[in-house]
């Protein structure tokens, strides 16, 4: 089958059978693109002239470019050049797999960076007023105030849920209408439950009666949360910029990225005493050996309490 024709279809499978996320599909595009590109260049335009040591080849040459290729995208690499071509083997379109034997790189364990508790509440409070401290609910707020409800609601519910910047950004109005609990569509579509505390709630809500309604006006209809200063709903990327002007404000900026507050949510649940299991659940991992890195922050927190405290420590 021509390369081209076989990235289609394994982009259609991924995209419609498996209900993989656009985000995740469009890195696999990326991906596929860069290997069809290069097999072009070896003058291959069909997956039969494809052999295993091509595919190491084309790793081996990803490896080597400079500035260096991140661990992690190298590791995503191999994985898309592996899904098209066991896609074609299952499907009979190619006899064997020639990328069997790939193997992924190994990857530094990173510990994720949190905040904080005492952190989180000052990127909270720099992102917009609390809810007791705004106007009462019939007044119409000044225009920056509009903004700021919002900016606050968002970052609330970000840490008080720990679902993903893309996640938060795809919530309609009926997705917070359950009470205490929030549905969040995750990666693959798939949906969980998360519970949604008094602060968040009380942010979400004062969002909606004072500032949705006047962001709303500004722009067509639609059922999103969360909207941008123009009633366009807001992007991933516009949320990310309203995360990084908050920890501006707070001088935290060298701290906080769009994951933080998800990060800050599961160490605090495990260091509260959280079961690893539920913060697994309330992440929405697929496995539970991708949560357990937050253990390794709560331990690195004991030891420095120990080193510290104790007076044999050092």
């Amino acid at each position: 089958m021509n390369v081209e024709r076989a990235v289609d279809s394994y982009l259609r499978h991924v995209s419609i059978e498996r209900g993989l996320s656009e985000n995740t599909v469009a890195a696999y595009r990326r991906d596929l693109a860069s290997y069809g590109s290069w097999l072009s260049e070896q003058g291959i335009d069909d997956t039969s002239a494809i052999t295993a040591t091509l595919v190491a080849s084309f790793v081996a040459d990803r490896a080597a470019v400079r500035p260096p290729i991140a661990a992690s995208s190298l590791a995503r690499l191999q994985s898309s050049v592996r899904g098209l071509h066991r896609f074609l083997a299952r499907e009979g379109v190619e006899a064997a797999d020639p990328s069997t034997n790939l193997r992924p790189p190994k990857q530094p364990r990173r510990l994720p960076k949190a905040l904080t508790i005492d952190q989180v509440e000052q990127l909270l409070d720099a992102s917009g007023p609390a809810p007791s401290t705004t106007d009462a609910p019939e007044s119409t707020p000044a225009s920056g105030n509009v903004t700021s409800l919002r900016d606050r609601a968002l970052l609330e519910l970000l840490y008080a849920t720990g679902a993903r910047v893309s996640e938060i950004v795809q919530l309609d109005v009926d997705d917070v209408s359950h009470g205490d609990v929030l549905r969040v569509r995750g990666k693959g579509s798939k949906e969980r439950i998360v519970p949604v505390g008094s602060y968040a709630r009380a942010a979400v809500d004062a969002y909606l009666t004072r500032a949705r309604p006047e962001l709303s006006r500004r722009g067509r209809a639609t059922p999103r949360l969360f909207l941008g200063a123009r009633g366009a709903p807001l992007s991933r990327q516009s949320a990310w910029l309203v995360i990084r002007s908050a920890a501006e404000r707070a001088e935290l900026s060298a701290h906080v990225s769009p994951h933080t507050l998800r990060h800050s949510f599961a160490t605090h649940l495990l260091q509260g005493g959280a079961d690893v299991r539920v913060v697994q659940e309330l992440l929405g991992h697929a496995s539970v050996a991708t949560t357990q890195i937050y253990t390794y922050v709560s331990v690195d927190a004991l030891r420095d309490v120990y080193a510290t405290s104790h007076p044999r420590a050092r």
